[in-house]
């Protein structure tokens, strides 16, 4: 299952239509429904923002929008893209700015699929795709003594957002991969002497 590392858009018109398909990185469905507001204000004299999103590790949770238009001809067909990607923790919001020409309901299934498509795509080619990996959040002090010991043996383990903060201690604060995260804890604790607790 892939999920996205940061945001992608792709613009095109389609018969006097604009349509500008933009992927954000979602984790809840409230998260999703800030996004699709946030949108909305974002394109005040947009015509409709047709949303689909999928979350959780199994992509549990889906939603979308067809904003306006006709049933079934924005929302599904984007939500059908963004499942058939095998991607999760995503949101598409594709914003339409209606150009005058009628698209019918075949037009607009494709043009909406497109957008979806084509933005993917995009953020694909651009790599702001990863494997999706279950992290555990971690945090320990250590004597500076022991800092440099500590990091070398960091670089054994798969490490996300690693922070450090120097005071009396250094603390060190970040993410790992949570099948690491107790092979991390133990070998914390031989190189502190039992000092050292994740």
């Amino acid at each position: 299952m892939l999920v996205l590392k940061g945001p992608a858009a792709f613009e095109e018109s389609i018969k006097g239509s604009r349509f500008l398909s933009e992927l954000f990185v979602c984790e809840t469905q409230a998260q999703a429904r800030e996004l699709i507001k946030t949108q909305k204000t974002k394109y005040p004299d947009s015509t409709h923002v047709v949303h689909a999103f999928v979350i959780g590790p199994a992509a549990e949770l889906i939603g979308m929008s067809d904003d306006g238009e006709p049933s079934g001809t924005a929302g599904r067909p984007a939500l059908d893209v963004l499942k058939g990607f095998g991607c999760t923790n995503i949101i598409v919001t594709i914003t339409r700015w209606f150009g005058g020409t009628l698209l019918g309901t075949g037009g607009l299934v494709k043009a909406y699929s497109n957008g979806a498509k084509q933005v993917l795509l995009k953020a694909q080619a651009e790599g702001l795709f990863e494997e999706l990996v279950q992290k555990r959040s971690f945090t320990f002090a250590a004597d500076y003594s022991l800092l440099k010991l500590i990091k070398k043996n960091m670089e054994q383990f798969t490490l996300y957002e690693v922070n450090e903060e120097f005071a009396e201690a250094v603390t060190v604060s970040g993410k790992i991969r949570a099948d690491q995260f107790d092979a991390f804890a133990a070998k914390l604790l031989d190189l502190s002497n039992g000092k050292i607790h994740l």
